[in-house]
């Protein structure tokens, strides 16, 4: 372990630190600033010549921010003679632009993968992707991890009937494999998305009555769709609602849709820091997944397989 090394930018510090605590390694040293006109600047401040080098740093918001961090430290890593550079996304920003939905639009989720392969990363590790296919759009190794376990963790301690209910169509593969670690059924919320950021909830297929019903996503943004279904739930007669989401971006009013909605709880993780609003809501619960991303960034250092962590 002596040729690993975990840097990280300033998106997520603490959760870089609760990697380097797992691994029992100290966080590597570098400065992350920027000059009084905005511009990024990086400075590596120990050797990395020959070393295994991981880089933690989703981007989040402010995602263009946090996006030059990376590719700035991407850059300043390669010119400092590393031997091999990971990029650890706990969440990629841009994802969720995977294709063309309308003429005339970048698919900028390959655009970001162009940009940080040509920066000098050499390998990906990142953490429920909104797109599986998203992989494909990189030319260099990447590993895809899953909050699966952590979320199966929380909710197995829940007694009666459960429903794991995907809200749209797109979850639903996600939905099936909780659903069938904690032997519930699932159901799907219909809903149609009239413009960006803008959803409509239909109806709900499936039977949620007088069950507890778990809304399950990758990430939760304006939080509109989340609490539209959590309604459409309570009114189809589930028992209660639970909500949970791998990435809390939380955006604009979120914050205050989910406190005055039927959700009782809101169960996130931390691969993306809480807002000081967020983190003051009692009803939002924060899972750590730093163990998880810890044990992939040992086994990718030591050859050994990811995949099985899921197994």
């Amino acid at each position: 372990m002596n040729k690993l090394r975990v840097f990280t930018g300033s998106a997520n510090i603490p959760l870089a630190e609760k990697i380097c605590s797992f691994l029992k390694i100290p966080l590597g040293k570098a400065i992350v600033a920027s000059f009084s006109d905005g511009e990024v600047q990086v400075v590596i401040d120990e050797s990395v010549r020959g070393m295994d080098v991981f880089i933690v740093q989703p981007t989040c918001p402010p995602v263009n921010h946090n996006l030059v961090e990376l590719l700035v430290m991407l850059d300043a890593l390669k010119r400092a003679s590393a031997g091999r550079i990971t990029v650890v996304i706990p969440y990629y920003g841009y994802a969720r632009q995977d294709r063309k939905v309308v003429p005339r639009t970048s698919i900028s989720a390959r655009l970001v993968a162009d940009l940080m392969t040509v920066a000098g990363a050499s390998r990906i590790l990142a953490m429920d992707l909104h797109a599986g296919q998203i992989q494909g759009f990189f030319n260099i190794p990447v590993d895809h991890l899953y909050a699966l376990p952590v979320h199966f963790k929380y909710f197995a301690k829940i007694k009666g009937d459960i429903v794991v209910v995907s809200p749209d169509a797109g979850g639903v593969e996600r939905a099936r494999e909780l659903g069938k670690r904690l032997n519930a059924t699932i159901a799907i919320i219909d809903k149609r998305r009239e413009k960006a950021n803008v959803s409509k909830v239909m109806h709900v297929i499936g039977n949620v009555s007088k069950k507890t019903a778990i809304l399950l996503d990758d990430m939760i943004d304006t939080g509109g769709t989340i609490v539209q279904a959590s309604e459409a739930l309570v009114r189809e007669g589930a028992r209660s609602v639970l909500a949970c989401c791998t990435h809390p971006v939380l955006s604009g009013r979120a914050v205050e849709k989910i406190e005055n909605s039927p959700i009782k709880e809101l169960i996130v993780t931390n691969t993306i820091p809480l807002s000081e609003e967020a983190s003051k809501v009692k009803k939002i619960k924060v899972l750590d997944v730093s163990p998880i991303l810890g044990e992939a960034i040992r086994r990718i250092h030591k050859d050994a397989s990811v995949s099985s962590l899921f197994i």
